[in-house]
């Protein structure tokens, strides 16, 4: 009885020193494999500011590519952070699969606007973040002029996230400018009038407003009567031709 209980303790033992040596063959032997080859992802969404080959050129290491180097070599989280450091993402991982294929899942930021000021332009995405132009893709957003500070930009996206909620609005609404007296003025895709806004208050209240006003006149075909559609009085929309 007692040589058997000492059997299995060895029988155990051995098994376990043969699972150990095969785990640390197969890591050495999966370290030493080198890159096959580069694989990019992008998440989905409409926005194509990133081409394959301008990450192709971030996942760089020591000033070459990461093809044929070593496994053990590859600093993944040094690829991660300049990938992530590109003005058009929002969010990126790198990760090496068991046959050597290095793997980047990139999540391209997307605008909500599009600011002009001081003869430059440059896209704002949902944070606020000041995502530059690019040669690759124009993204087809609302114009804002008249916000120039950071201060000014964080005050308008609640309005455009509101216009962006909205079919409608999100269709209709082209253009955004601020006036030096803190009034907002819409450009609109269905004529050449403008929507006074006024302040940013009541906002749902005036757009509630104006939704109503489009319902009637553009049943009755009247709405190209007017020049301007001024919504920033209580309870009322005021008119002009």
């Amino acid at each position: 009885m007692k040589f058997k209980k000492v059997l299995k303790y060895v029988v155990f033992l051995v098994i376990i020193a043969s699972l150990g040596f095969l785990y640390s063959f197969s890591s050495v032997r999966n370290q030493q494999k080198k890159v096959s080859e580069i694989v990019i992802e992008f998440e989905d969404g409409d926005n194509n500011f990133l081409t394959h080959a301008m990450v192709n050129k971030l996942l760089i290491q020591n000033d070459s590519s990461v093809i044929n180097q070593a496994k053990s070599v590859i600093n993944l989280y040094g690829l991660e952070k300049q990938v992530a450091k590109n003005p058009y993402v929002e969010k990126a991982s790198v990760f090496l699969t068991i046959k050597g294929t290095l793997k980047s899942i990139i999540k391209q930021r997307t605008p909500v606007a599009r600011i002009i000021a001081d003869g430059s332009s440059y896209y704002v995405d949902r944070q606020g973040l000041k995502v530059p132009l690019s040669e690759n893709y124009s993204a087809r957003v609302i114009l804002v002029s008249g916000v120039e500070k950071d201060e000014e930009i964080k005050e308008i996206l609640p309005l455009i996230s509101k216009i962006l909620e909205d079919d409608f609005l999100q269709k209709e609404v082209v253009g955004i400018q601020k006036s030096d007296a803190s009034d907002y003025k819409f450009s609109v895709r269905s004529g050449n009038y403008k929507i006074d806004f006024g302040k940013l208050e009541e906002v749902d209240v005036k757009f509630k407003k104006l939704k109503a006003f489009y319902n009637k006149t553009f049943l009755d075909k009247t709405i190209q009567n007017y020049k301007t559609i001024n919504v920033k009085y209580h309870n009322q929309v005021v008119c002009t031709k």
